[in-house]
């Protein structure tokens, strides 16, 4: 949960502006007929949580959370294009001079951290909120924004499936052996936490020294710009940088693994080069304003592809400057890849920068199909089980006897579900582990009745297809083994249980498994659109159990999950790309690897005949036969609709065919499951759109173009359904999918201060969390903590979020302002959707006009929080929602 302290103010950025990508106005007369729409149109397929997806808690902030952004640290931009569109080095230098300069001679105090001309013309600089407020005012200045938090993607699974699973599922292990690509003669920048270049499957001579093997044969080059001790959550804590990229965290050199291991672990392409760009200490987070000095770097060393399997969560808008560079990048040649996000239980819009950037490749997590994975067993038969993080440590020997919850139900009270302490069943042997299914409570809330009614061991079973790896942090500390298995197997052990005595007996080691759900989107993916409303994520890939290459301290190999593991794997299949066509721009590789994917069922519920949401799997699973064999490419590989608020979306797919021999494709349609209602807890229907075709079926002659047009509209009836599909175009020998997604209605009409469990609300600091309080309680001395919070939650992103106070009249109402001159006493701009409760503070002074601070007298206030929508007009009143509090009284405590 984020805790927002009084020092964050308004930084504002400029408006992205939506790119129609594909769009072109047609007339109505060169439409055909409406194609045949799915049967069950409007059906209504339940929400997230009705199919036992857990969201995170909306609870009480804590004064103890992490911010979203860094105290004291900003990214200026300035005016003019980086040395990637052209300009010298030399006149982007002065003109960042210039500005420090300005920035000086109107009183402002600000330190340059660190100056980026290659990829995204700026500064990262190190001042207090009043001066980045003023600074946006400075010449030369195009804006200012905070720099984010960026966590090192958690381990989402502790199973260990062989990589050679991966490359089958999507043809690279093929076109290895066959085509002969391995991508030898590629480089790929792996911005992360370091590659332990000593490994041998990664070029190493196996001995464990950080100044060894660098640069070596396979990681050729790099740079560390952190250090092992640098955590941008902990105040004071500053980069040191050294040559030696090495890794002490383990994520990268996985991920390095992924792209090009060559040894006990095959990657997707084994004979590319890597270079390391470390950006993560051992431990903790880092930053965006370090993420752009390591894209910086890549760039100007002049890498290939740039692999990013990290993002700012939630931060959704494509002008956020990694999502910039990493366009500028592109722009200029070289393939970006970044992973889509681990937040899918949070709901849409909860990607982030920089897979949010338009020209960027997306990608998704799916399931792999196989797992070497713990286990116990029940007489001669194997059950695999992932760990839950932060539960006791599973025993590798010994039996216990397994009882169960209650019987087998999907009833949201049943007993099985242990959500009941009071229905918990008393253990009825001295060392008795407890069968309980997945639903309804927290994971950490079955443990924790189960443990306090004296269990020894929680065994949790899935209420879907897939295995899941669940947390049980929380208070009370959970000390017992929580194990989590299949629905399936959930079910055996039920009717084991109910036939007689069952014990099961741990085992140390591994065995193999099937994957429950492979083949399908992980449970973790996250979902899009961005904030304004574009398609993300482009593609999938396996990224669900995958083994590869870990740091030599940590055992040389293991298993990670998450769309971290998906990327790389994408990342990899473009270096085949380009060892297969070295002149190819990032756009045709892009096109290759995205419409030549295959469309995946829906994960929720699989062999009904849906197809997963567009905006979460984008055009389906890589399949490298195809992209590496394709002679057909789309100038546009993905289609974002916006929203209907101007009626029918007029599209045109330009269609390349660059064989020998004239192609005919038949044209079609297919649409996805869509979602609506709560972002944080969506709505799953059907809900097809109208698509009109120009023509059925289209020739086009070798080494030539032509276009296939689109009309798509929508008549749902509802303000922001997120619907989708693709058009495809099939030949004889290819079928290509071109994605497409927008939203129903008018964006501007959707509730954006969504109210969850009384928010928005006052707060007060209460022990270690923030509450919400009312009436006499809603009493503040200024003093420390004891500071007026705004609780508030966004269901979507914003372009903007006000806060001004007001004296409050004897009635009740708002009397004159307090800061009349400037309005309010802070402005935040461009925040994604909330995933949690959001604390927003009011320290009892303002700043004027000219820059004074001044604190408000004892008295009466009401402080109002407006929100300008995303894509909204400031001057259009209706484009803002606003929420007025309580009257507060501030009596500031008397020093």
């Amino acid at each position: 949960m984020r805790h927002l302290p009084a020092h964050r103010r308004a930084l504002l950025s400029p408006r992205s502006l939506l790119t129609a990508g594909a769009a072109a106005a047609l007339a109505a007369a060169m439409f055909g007929p409406l194609p045949a729409q799915a049967d069950g149109q409007g059906d209504d397929l339940g929400t997230a949580s009705s199919h036992g997806v857990e969201a995170p808690a909306k609870g009480s902030p804590s004064l103890d959370d992490v911010n979203g952004s860094v105290p004291d640290r900003y990214l200026v931009q300035v005016e003019g294009a980086p040395q990637a569109q052209g300009t010298p080095q030399r006149t982007l230098k002065t003109k960042q001079t210039g500005v420090v300069e300005e920035a000086e001679k109107d009183g402002l105090d600000v330190t340059v951290d660190q100056s980026f001309t290659h990829a995204w013309n700026g500064m990262a600089v190190s001042m207090t909120k009043a001066d980045a407020e003023a600074l946006q005012d400075v010449d030369g200045v195009t804006a200012v924004y905070p720099v984010m938090q960026v966590a090192l993607p958690p381990d989402q699974g502790d199973a260990s499936p062989e990589d050679e699973y991966a490359n089958a599922m999507t043809g690279v292990d093929t076109v290895q052996k066959v085509d002969g690509l391995d991508g030898e003669g590629v480089t790929v920048g792996v911005i992360d936490s370091g590659v332990d270049y000593n490994n041998p499957d990664l070029g190493g001579s196996g001995t464990n020294d950080q100044t060894k093997d660098f640069p070596g044969t396979r990681v050729t080059m790099g740079y560390d710009f952190v250090g092992d001790d640098y955590n941008s959550t902990v105040p004071g804590s500053v980069p040191e940088p050294d040559e030696y990229p090495d890794d002490c965290g383990g994520h990268g050199t996985h991920v390095a693994g992924i792209i090009g291991a060559d040894g006990d672990v095959t990657g997707v392409a084994p004979k590319a080069d890597i270079a390391s760009y470390r950006i993560f200490g051992c431990k903790g987070t880092s930053s965006t304003d370090v993420i752009l000095a390591a894209m910086d770097r890549a760039f100007a060393d002049g890498v290939d592809v740039i692999n990013m399997s990290l993002g700012a969560s939630f931060m959704t808008w494509d002008d956020y400057p990694t999502a910039q560079a990493s366009n500028e990048i592109t722009a200029k040649g070289v393939v970006v890849v970044a992973s889509g996000g681990n937040e899918g239980e949070a709901g849409t819009f909860s990607g982030g920068a920089p897979g949010v950037g338009s020209d960027v490749i997306t990608v998704g997590s799916v399931e792999n199909t196989d797992a070497h994975t713990p286990y116990f067993a029940v007489g001669k038969t194997k059950y695999g089980f992932t760990s839950a993080e932060d539960g006791g440590t599973v025993p590798t020997s010994g039996k216990v006897v397994l009882a169960s919850a209650g019987e087998d139900s999907d009833a949201a009270d049943a007993p099985v579900l242990a959500c009941d302490p009071a229905e918990v069943p008393k253990p009825t042997k001295k060392k008795q582990a407890l069968l309980v299914k997945r639903g309804t409570c927290s994971f950490h809330d079955k443990a924790a009745n189960a443990q306090e009614a004296g269990y020894t061991a929680v065994v949790l079973y899935n209420n879907s297809a897939g295995l899941i790896s669940p947390t049980v942090a929380g208070d009370p500390e959970i000390t017992i083994p929580v194990v989590s298995i299949t629905q399936d197997d959930g079910i055996a052990l039920q009717k084991a249980i109910a036939a007689g005595t069952t014990k099961i007996a741990w085992k140390d080691g591994v065995a193999v498994f099937p994957n429950a759900g492979a083949g399908l989107m992980s449970s973790f993916s996250s979902y899009g659109l961005t904030a304004e409303l574009g398609l993300k994520p482009d593609l999938s890939a396996p990224g669900g159990q995958i083994y590869s290459t870990v740091p030599l301290e940590q055992g040389g190999h293991g298993t990670k999950s998450g769309t971290s593991m998906a990327s790389p794997h994408v990342a990899g299949a473009a270096a085949l790309m380009l060892q297969e066509h070295a002149g190819w721009t990032p756009k045709q590789v892009k096109s290759a690897l995205v419409n030549t994917a295959d469309p995946l069922d829906w994960s929720l519920e699989p062999g009904k005949g849906y197809l997963e949401p567009v905006h979460r799997q984008g055009a389906g699973m890589l399949d490298m036969v195809e992209a590496a064999h394709t002679s057909t490419s789309v100038a546009e590989p993905t289609i974002s609709l916006g929203d209907s608020s101007q009626g029918a979306h007029s599209v045109t797919v330009n269609v390349r065919n660059d064989g020998d021999a004239a192609k005919t494709y038949a044209v079609s349609t297919r649409t996805g499951v869509a979602t609506g209602g709560s972002p944080s807890d969506p709505a799953f229907q059907v809900a097809d759109p109208s698509v009109r075709l120009s023509s059925r079926t289209v020739t086009i002659q070798p080494h030539r173009s032509a276009l296939v047009t689109a009309r798509i509209s929508e008549d749902f009836g509802e303000d922001g359904i997120i619907y989708g599909g693709w058009v495809q175009l099939t030949s004889d020998d290819e079928d290509l999918s071109v994605p497409f997604a927008g939203m129903s209605g008018d964006y501007q009409n959707v509730e954006v201060l969504g109210a969850h469990d009384g928010l928005p609300a006052l707060g007060k600091a209460q022990g270690e969390n923030i509450v919400p309080v009312s009436g006499t309680d809603a009493t503040y001395s200024t003093s420390g903590d004891d500071v007026p919070y705004v609780l508030f939650y966004l269901d979507y992103p914003v372009e903007r979020l006000d806060v001004a106070v007001y004296h409050a009249k004897a009635d009740g109402s708002k009397g004159r302002l307090v800061n009349p001159k400037v309005g309010t006493v802070s402005s935040e701009s461009k925040w994604g959707r909330s995933s949690e409760t959001e604390a927003l503070p009011w320290d009892g002074t303002y700043q004027t006009a000219k820059g004074k601070t001044v604190t408000a007298k004892d008295g009466k206030y009401i402080i109002e929080v407006r929100v300008l929508k995303a894509l909204g007009d400031p001057d259009t009143a209706s484009d803002w929602e606003s929420w007025d509090s309580e009257v507060l009284t501030l009596s500031h405590q008397k020093p």
